[in-house]
């Protein structure tokens, strides 16, 4: 939950202290002192989150069950001068841990801040083919601010009553390509504010309504009416800066990470093959937190790969730079998401994470998600840049392999031990390890039991087994 000094019970450093340490009860206990859960909220989510299938027969069709993932907390985030504690639902090793240690990093070095740059979102029509593109522009600024009445008084009254609606109708010209159909298609951007709602339907349902005012007023066929996931009408901006590279990057690392981490960054500005595997580096951090609260992951990840690309060529939406003493990371992108309406607004767990980040808004929510992509890229960069992806990434992995091979609750730790001396060796491990450490383990304490039954066994009443008594001839 957002803390701020009046709120909190339990201050955020001392909350975060060894927290990855805790049991899942003691975890619990931080979290509900510090404000982030109420003793309803742990209650719930002891016992499990959602049970009954009536919420999912409401959500999707034909519903067996609940596919459930993980829901850990990344620790450590102080955001726009406040604290958090981050929901993330998500199934790979090492995420929230990268982004607890990262977090930690920045808020003992540095600072992270945040900003939203427009509110409006975009909804397309689509009319293929145009006799007359001339004729038809004018027809469309000629009654645009008609149409975008209607639309609010007809479709968006209740947007326009918190204070959103349609703001602007624009027209695109859209070449068609080569050949026999060549020519142009003419594209209206319906532009709305859709306030703390993610927006889908609503535009979805404005650019229906408006079908029928645009195909009477220019004579022309409209195509087909959606929403656009490339919302650069409202982009969210994340800045991470490390002070002190002169005296050391943070925990004694030199300005030398800090030019490896800017290498790294303009390979991933330059080449998109690269470009690629770092924003999935980036939504590592941004995704668990859309799963958490109720969010259309699939619709933000859209955006953000069509905006990586809007240069013509696909590139990194992070860039780290130095200047001076100083590094400074900064993220790009549209991030559309909603607190109201939806899953977000019926999924009791969906809600509990909201109010553990303390979401006052849409966009309060959107700029969380990308300070903590931001923060996760770094990590990655870090890592990639010094001892490589692999040490950090399977250490963390190394309870999955165990538990992969069949190690009961007893053998885990052993076998665990047993994966990490591998590692420290060879610098890679594999589920073919840790099935060879858990039969090799499984076999010493074998060996150990029957040895030890040996040891105790008691002596035989047989006068002829007996060695206090001398055999009988």
């Amino acid at each position: 939950m957002a803390m701020s000094k009046d709120t909190a019970k339990l201050d955020a450093s001392t909350a975060f202290a060894g927290f990855s340490k805790l049991s899942r009860e003691e975890r619990f206990q931080r979290l509900e002192e510090m404000g982030a859960l109420s003793h309803e909220d742990v209650g719930f989510l002891r016992n499990g989150g959602l049970q009954s299938l009536d919420l999912a027969e409401k959500f999707i069709e034909n519903v067996i069950g609940y596919f459930q993932l993980p829901l850990g907390v990344a620790t450590n985030f102080r955001i726009d001068g406040r604290d958090y504690a981050i929901p993330m639902a998500v199934e790979e090793t090492s995420i929230i841990a990268a982004a607890s240690k990262t977090a930690k990093w920045v808020r003992e070095n540095g600072e992270i801040t945040t900003e939203t740059v427009g509110d409006l979102i975009i909804g397309q029509i689509q009319l293929a083919k145009i006799s007359d593109f001339a004729v038809f522009e004018s027809v469309i600024e000629a009654n645009k601010f008609n149409w975008i009445s209607l639309a609010n008084r007809d479709v968006a009254h209740g947007l326009v009553a918190r204070g959103g609606g349609v703001r602007d109708i624009q027209l695109r010209k859209v070449p068609r390509g080569q050949g026999p159909e060549s020519g142009e298609m003419a594209v209206l951007h319906v532009l709305v504010d859709p306030c703390d709602a993610m927006g889908a339907n609503i535009i979805n349902q404005v650019c229906e309504y408006l079908k029928g005012p645009v195909e009477s007023a220019t004579g022309e066929k409209v195509t087909m009416c959606i929403l656009s996931n490339l919302v650069d009408t409202k982009l969210t901006r994340a800045h991470v800066v490390l002070r002190g590279l002169g005296s050391g990057l943070g925990s004694g690392l030199e300005r030398e990470l800090a030019e490896k981490i800017v290498e790294a960054s303009l390979f991933a500005e330059q080449d998109p093959y690269r470009a690629a595997t770092n924003n999935k580096g980036v939504l590592n951090g941004i995704d668990p937190i859309l799963i958490a609260t109720g969010n259309d992951w699939r619709a933000v990840e859209a955006g953000i790969h069509a905006y990586a690309v809007k240069g013509k060529q696909y590139r990194s939406i992070t860039r780290w730079t130095m200047s001076g003493d100083e590094l400074h990371g900064v993220f790009e992108a549209p991030i559309v998401v909603g607190t109201v309406g939806g899953v977000t607004k019926l999924h009791p767990t969906a809600q509990i994470c909201l109010k553990m980040m303390g979401i006052e808004s849409a966009a309060h929510l959107a700029r969380v998600c990308a300070a903590v992509g931001l923060v996760q890229n770094l990590g990655a960069l870090k890592a990639l840049t010094t001892v490589g992806i692999i040490e950090g990434h399977m250490k963390l992995h190394i309870k999955n392999l165990t538990i992969g091979a069949g190690a009961s609750e007893r053998e885990v730790p052993l076998v665990q031990k047993r994966l990490e001396e591998i590692l420290m060796l060879t610098k890679r491990i594999s589920l073919s390890n840790a099935v060879e450490a858990l039969l090799e383990i499984r076999a010493e304490l074998a060996r150990e039991i029957r040895s030890d039954d040996r040891r105790v066994k008691p002596p035989s009443s047989s006068p002829s087994s007996s060695p206090l008594i001398p055999t009988q001839t």
